[in-house]
């Protein structure tokens, strides 16, 4: 951070924070970034801002971090929240932005983005934003609950599928290759393939949106 701020004659206009792998932090704000303007820094964090109503925002933006469990992601959305709703910017609301890296982390591994999302002009951006994640995890994340494709289960997928034109086979209760074939078209054609599971098992939330359970 030092050798940074040497390097550079506008510093005192200036907001910076860096942590490092090991999760130590350090931040600056400049003397002529508009009021309010600060930051706090803690083990894993740095959180700053300015043209804020008060220091009350990055204050709520430190202890909800500290606070909160979950995915990284869910946890900075939380943030967001709590910073607004303790003042936020003093000019009001419009944008909000996440972006989270990890490695090999993108859709099919290509590179480092795990997620990268913006909401450029919305009377409620944040709220906008949180609607953007819980998209973004239905459609590239983890499957948390296997479903066993049991014969109950399985009829119930033969008969919506069929419904829906994926399936033309008999409705057996048996999860057979045509079976598997005709859901897998129904998560190619929904983007639903990163929630496909390996053997004779459902994603069960793609199982209860097919299902009509969501």
């Amino acid at each position: 951070l030092d050798a940074l701020l040497a390097m550079d004659e506008g510093r005192e206009d200036r907001q910076v924070g860096i942590v490092d792998a090991c999760g130590n932090a350090a931040a600056f704000t400049g003397s002529l970034c508009h009021d309010w303007a600060g930051h706090i820094t803690g083990e894993n964090f740095s959180c700053q801002g300015n043209i804020l109503v008060s220091r009350e925002t990055v204050e709520a933006l430190a202890d909800t971090f500290r606070n909160t469990s979950g995915s990284l992601a869910h946890r900075l959305v939380k943030c967001l929240d709590a910073a607004q709703n303790a003042g936020g910017d003093r000019r009001g609301r419009q944008s909000a932005a996440l972006r989270v890296v990890q490695k090999g982390a993108s859709y099919g591994g290509y590179n480092d983005v795990k997620i990268d999302l913006r909401v450029d002009d919305h009377p409620d951006p944040i709220g906008e934003l949180a609607r953007l994640l819980e998209l973004h995890e239905l459609y590239f994340g983890e499957t948390l609950v296997k479903v066993p494709a049991d014969r109950e289960t399985t009829l119930a997928v033969q008969r919506r599928l069929a419904e829906l034109g994926y399936y033309g086979g008999e409705i057996t209760g048996v999860y057979d290759d045509a079976s598997k074939r005709a859901f897998f078209d129904y998560c190619g054609v929904e983007n639903y393939e990163e929630r496909i599971c390996e053997g004779d098992f459902f994603d069960e939330k793609i199982l209860n949106i097919l299902l009509g359970k969501e």
